[in-house]
Order: structure tokens, then C-alpha cells, then sequence
């Protein structure tokens, strides 16, 4: 890669972690579920953390030779909300290692929550003394610091006890709620998103799919808030993917990413779901929601290699 691509190498590329984390975790818990083997799911693993790695060392470059880029970026109202995408990349690969290694987990947990507990802060200090935000820049991406909140207590339940995990939980799930409050006054009375924010609607899924992932957790049963949270998330996932055959449409943008992770978080919660109730119809959407899972990621990584070799990422906004 050349100086000039690496200069434009945006922090957006960490959202491939999200993807990439997502499936692996799913075909974790699906290889449970069928009494496969780790085999594959190891090999995800690695793969993501060499990815990871690769994507960190060329972004550290980017600093470090061009650290007034990096600031625009960092003070982009936008894309801001990507730099959280390296502190959820770090709880994802924890909830990934808690199988394998607890000490790397419990290193990786570590680093990403007091990483992410950071962007939080920095992301509510954006939000509330800013000059001036556009309404209409307002879009699901905005969702994404909010989301590794409630991803913590995944790896958290496990590292410590739950009151840490309880203290993100509730930040993720109150600001969640303002947020998704907010989002859906500006789709209904404000101008549609752009084509290349259109596929991060899909964020909207990885929420509620998540909080009750982590609810679960933090309880240890199967409620009624539980329940409201899968199916929201149940009923996102239906809505947002009925459409798939007009975003395959579009150009390819690396919001594209935005399907898996949250198409990963609504297989995992399914799965969850299936343990926890024993009703056999979640076991079988688990298998639908995980073969789609696996399409996505898949047609994601050959239109990312193919828009690379093309030059089509890395280059200057127009």
C-alpha cells in the first residue's frame, strides 16, 4: 500500500473487526449447539486477530505520518463514532478468547472497556458542547459507542463481578433508547439517509440483540424484558433484511460491514434464545440466521478485496 492510500486509510476499516468478531463468536456458539468441532471457529479467530493486527499497525503508520488527518477524522461528528469500532473490536476478540485463554480474555476485556469507557465519555462530550450539529447528519452510526456498551458485560460477567457490567449495561441501554427515540423523528420528518449510510441501518438490529445477550447474562434467566429486547431485535431483523435485494443494488461502500455485525449479535441472541427456552423453532432460525450470516460476511470480503484492488477505498472523498 502507498503513502498516498495510507494517508486516506480510514479508521472506518475497524468496523471489518465487528464483522469479522461477530461471525466467529456465532460459529462458536454454533458449533455448540451441533456438537461440531472448534475447528473452523478457531480458525475465525485467528484470522480475525491477524486481520486486526494488520488493519491496527497500518492505522498506528497513519498517526504517526499523518497525525492532522487523523484529527479531522477524530473530530468528524460522523466519523468519530468509528474510532469506538477498535475498543468493541477488543471486547468482541475477549468474548471470542473466553472459550480458549481466559488470560487473554481477561487482558483483552480490560484494554477495550477502559478504551471504550473513554470514548464514551469523549462521545457525550461531542454530543452535549459542540458549535453546531445538522439534524440530518444524524444517521445509525451514531449507535455505535452506544453498542459496546452493552457489549461488555458479554466477556465482563466472566472477567469480574456483575456490578461492572451492570454499570455499562445501563449506560448502553439508556442512551440506546434516546437515540433510537431521535433516529426515528429524523427518517420519518427529515430527508432520507445517503446511499452510503443506507446499509448501516442494519446497526439498529445489534442493540436490542445484544442487550439481551447481556441481560441474560447478568441475570442468569429468561424474562420479560428479556424477551421484549430479542424480539425487537427479532422484528429489526425482518424489517431491515426484507429489503436486502435493493441494498445489493448499490454501490459498495465499507458501511457495507454494518450488515454482519449486527446479522452475528441477532444469531448469537437466537441461540441464547433456543438454550434458554428450549423451543425448537429458535434452533432452526438460528440456522438460517447463521447460513445468512455466513453469505454476508463472505460477499462483504470478496466486494471489500475487489473495491481495494479497484482503488476505490483508500482514496480521497469526494
Amino acid at each position: 500500500m502507498n503513502e498516498s492510500r495510507i494517508r486516506h486509510f480510514s479508521v472506518s476499516f475497524f468496523s471489518i473487526i465487528l464483522g469479522l468478531g461477530g461471525l466467529t463468536i456465532a460459529l462458536e456458539k454454533m458449533a455448540d449447539l451441533l456438537g461440531f468441532s472448534q475447528g473452523l471457529p478457531k480458525f475465525m479467530l485467528a484470522f480475525t486477530v491477524l486481520v486486526f493486527l494488520t488493519i491496527g499497525l497500518i492505522f498506528a503508520y497513519r498517526i504517526v505520518k499523518y497525525p492532522d488527518d487523523v484529527k479531522k477524522e477524530y473530530s468528524n461528528s460522523v466519523k468519530y463514532n468509528f474510532f469506538s469500532t477498535i475498543s468493541i473490536g477488543l471486547i468482541l476478540l475477549s468474548a471470542a478468547f473466553l472459550a480458549y485463554d481466559m488470560r487473554v480474555s481477561r487482558v483483552l476485556w480490560v484494554s477495550g472497556t477502559v478504551l471504550h469507557l473513554y470514548f464514551t465519555y469523549r462521545t457525550l462530550s461531542f454530543w452535549i458542547f459542540h458549535k453546531e450539529h445538522s439534524f440530518t447528519a444524524f444517521n445509525p452510526i451514531w449507535f455505535i459507542p452506544v453498542v459496546g456498551n452493552l457489549l461488555v458485560p458479554v466477556a465482563g460477567t466472566a472477567h469480574f463481578g456483575n456490578e461492572i457490567s451492570w454499570f455499562f449495561f445501563s449506560i448502553g441501554m439508556i442512551f440506546w433508547l434516546v437515540l433510537f427515540a431521535t433516529f426515528m423523528y429524523r427518517i420519518i420528518f427529515h430527508e432520507a439517509l445517503a446511499e452510503k449510510i443506507v446499509p448501516s441501518l442494519a446497526i439498529l438490529i445489534a442493540p436490542p440483540a445484544i442487550g439481551f445477550i447481556s441481560y441474560v447474562k447478568l441475570t442468569g434467566g429468561l424474562d420479560g424484558f428479556a424477551r421484549i429486547m430479542y424480539y425487537i431485535a427479532f422484528f429489526l431483523f425482518t424489517f431491515v433484511f426484507g429489503r436486502i435485494g435493493k441494498y445489493m443494488k448499490m454501490n459498495f461502500y465499507l458501511s457495507w460491514w454494518a450488515f454482519s455485525f449486527p446479522i452475528s449479535s441477532f444469531t448469537i441472541a437466537t441461540v441464547l434464545m433456543y438454550h434458554k427456552s428450549q423451543i425448537a423453532i429458535f434452533k432452526g432460525l438460528s440456522f438460517v440466521s447463521a447460513g445468512f450470516l455466513v453469505m454476508v460476511v463472505l460477499f462483504t470480503i470478496v466486494r471489500t478485496f475487489f473495491a481495494i484492488r479497484k482503488r476505490e477505498l483508500c482514496v480521497p472523498e469526494s
